[in-house]
């Protein structure tokens, strides 16, 4: 079994990944708020422990992935006001587009997507069991964890006293004993959606959601807890609080995993830079399977910088892929499929997309030089099963090729004389002047489909053809 090595942020170093059961895996993911659609910066997270979960799933028997919904939060009850519509109608017509925005960059479903409004008791349960211990107290209506009663608190961001404070930037209260010290309840008022509760009608902070889904599904002890590089501090740090000072200091995760920022053109991404990007209008402009590759071209833990330049070349570096599959179509592939030995030696090592994708590009260029069947399948078959592992090649080639919205330029106009059909007739026209021996017609007509950016290419099951870019 190969081992996998995994950097766990816990610890700020590499280290070999050990379940604690290796027969059951278990995984957390920290999913999206829903009161607006995802943007491109959600989608990082999400294709990462996609392919986490992919890799996983190779090597252990059952690979349990939660990841959740956050139904219930201020941002949400404050965007239902604005657009004067229900909080149910808002985050359904959200979660509706997360989920076909994640489906077009072939994230597979988490094995249980809880909603924190499905967990409240658990969240109340948690709660009580946290004052009991004196690490919670009631003040104003409010439940709020005592930070100093945890004598390590901060040993995941590894951020001083002051540092954590100005960084969580916290409400100032005079009810707080500690400035530090977060909410884990809150009072609901008017019309405001609340729960009854031993503290009064009300609602969970967002950091006691997350501990309460996860350990419902998972356990009090869990292998793995993923998310973004912004979520280290407060949220997950908060995590651990109230997990390990309800459940002890052996619980909770045993593994955290975050990806690196993400900007664009180098810049954070703000709707006041007016460079926020949300992934609806990303996947106008490049296809999902493009978007995907591009993300896994840059090493989980390092900032992305999304470019237009960059996505561009992640289309033509898949077109190369794709080409090679085209052209060996001749070669039968199967469903049973499974990556190669130093393709998943990569993965394991933390997760080495780059180093994983290169050799993607090597075995697109050894199936263009293979010279026989059998050297072709066996490297068609690896590159097929690769490509299968990140998420990606999953496209019939000529398919691929042929559909203008998977260009690396995006959903282009298709010409008023370019659409498949109008092709097919040109094919079986250059066919005809091809039997009859009437070269210089069927010259013209490979010349004219040229000029529309579609390439043919003869062989022996007859005549295929893909669109490339026009210069």
């Amino acid at each position: 079994m190969e081992k996998v090595r995994l950097y766990n942020t816990l610890r700020r170093k590499k280290e070999i990944f050990k379940p604690i059961d290796p027969k059951k895996v278990g995984m957390y993911v920290c999913g999206p708020t829903v009161y607006d659609l995802a943007h491109v910066g959600n989608a990082r997270p999400i294709v990462i422990f996609d392919v986490l979960w992919r890799l996983l799933r190779c090597i252990y028997p059952k690979v349990t992935y939660v990841r959740n919904i956050t139904d219930i939060d201020d941002k949400i009850i404050d965007a239902a006001a604005k657009n004067k519509e229900s909080i149910d109608s808002l985050t359904s017509r959200t979660i509706r587009s997360f989920h076909q925005d994640m489906s077009a960059l072939n994230a597979l479903d988490p094995d249980i997507e809880p909603r924190a409004t499905e967990h409240i008791s658990e969240m109340i349960l948690l709660i009580k069991k946290l004052i009991d211990n004196e690490n919670a107290y009631e003040a104003a209506k409010h439940v709020l964890f005592h930070v100093p009663s945890m004598s390590d608190y901060g040993k995941l961001s590894k951020r001083k006293s002051k540092e954590m404070i100005a960084g969580a930037r916290v409400e100032v209260a005079p009810y707080k004993k500690d400035p530090a010290d977060f909410v884990l309840w809150k009072p609901s008022e008017g019309d405001q959606p609340g729960w009854k509760s031993p503290w009064g009608y009300g609602r969970p902070g967002w950091h006691i959601e997350c501990s309460a889904m996860s350990t419902f599904h998972l356990g009090k002890k869990f292998d793995i807890h993923g998310g973004g590089l912004d979520l280290i501090f407060p949220h997950h740090e908060n995590e651990i609080a109230q997990s390990q000072c309800a459940h002890g200091k052996d619980s909770f995760a045993n593994y955290w995993l975050h990806n690196g920022f993400l900007t664009v053109s180098g810049e954070k991404m703000s709707k006041s830079l007016n460079n926020f990007i949300i992934i609806r209008e990303a996947l106008k402009k490049f296809s999902g399977e493009v978007i995907r590759f591009f993300m896994l071209l840059t090493h989980y833990r390092q900032p992305l910088d999304w470019t237009t330049q960059g996505l561009e070349r992640a289309g033509l570096s898949l077109d190369r892929i794709y080409n090679a599959l085209w052209k060996s179509q001749e070669v039968s592939a199967n469903d049973s499929l499974k990556p190669s030995k130093d393709f998943l030696k990569d993965l394991c090592d933390d997760l080495n997309t780059p180093l994983a994708t290169s050799r993607l590009f090597n075995l697109a260029n050894n199936l263009n030089k293979a010279k026989n069947v059998k050297e072709k399948r066996k490297i068609k078959f690896d590159l097929i099963a690769n490509g299968n592992l990140l998420g990606i090649l999953e496209h019939n080639p000529e398919k691929w090729f042929q559909d203008s919205s998977n260009k690396k330029s995006g959903i282009q106009k298709k010409e008023e004389k370019n659409d498949e059909q109008w092709i097919q007739n040109k094919i079986n026209a250059r066919n005809q002047a091809r039997t009859k021996k009437d070269f210089v017609t069927s010259d013209q007509i490979r010349e004219e489909l040229l000029s529309k950016g579609i390439v043919l290419e003869d062989d022996v099951s007859g005549t295929k053809w893909k669109r490339v870019d026009k210069e």
